[in-house]
């Protein structure tokens, strides 16, 4: 399950990942409300938090991902993912590099510091 936070800037799409995250997640949560930023800012910030209750992401999730990462590409200007996760700790150390934009990793116990960073001009 994905859920859209609340309280962050109109420029910054925020999420939570819970459970068992499906492509169908991404299609009636994510994708909405990035795209809605992105109708209305040049630049959208992205946070992501996946806190210890995460399970997984089929396919379908990961591909929707990268989909909509893409079509945005240069667009991007800030990502924090606020994770303990692993596996998706070290994947973001391989392969953040190649996203544009700043991106950040955090633990859940710097959570606020993800916010405010995300948030900050």
């Amino acid at each position: 399950m994905i859920e859209q936070l609340q309280g962050f800037p109109e420029s910054v799409a925020a999420f939570a990942c819970h459970g068992h995250v499906t492509r169908d997640d991404y299609l009636k949560t994510l994708v909405p409300a990035v795209e809605q930023a992105f109708s209305k800012h040049e630049k959208v910030r992205l946070y992501y938090e996946i806190g210890p209750d995460f399970k997984n992401v089929d396919a379908g999730a990961v591909w929707t991902d990268f989909a909509t990462g893409v079509k945005h590409w240069m667009r991007w200007e800030r990502i924090a993912v606020v994770t303990d996760v692993e596996w998706i700790r070290n994947t973001m150390w391989a392969f953040g590099f190649l996203m544009p934009g700043e991106i950040r990793l955090f633990p859940i116990a710097e959570r606020d510091a993800a916010r405010e960073w995300i948030a900050a001009e």
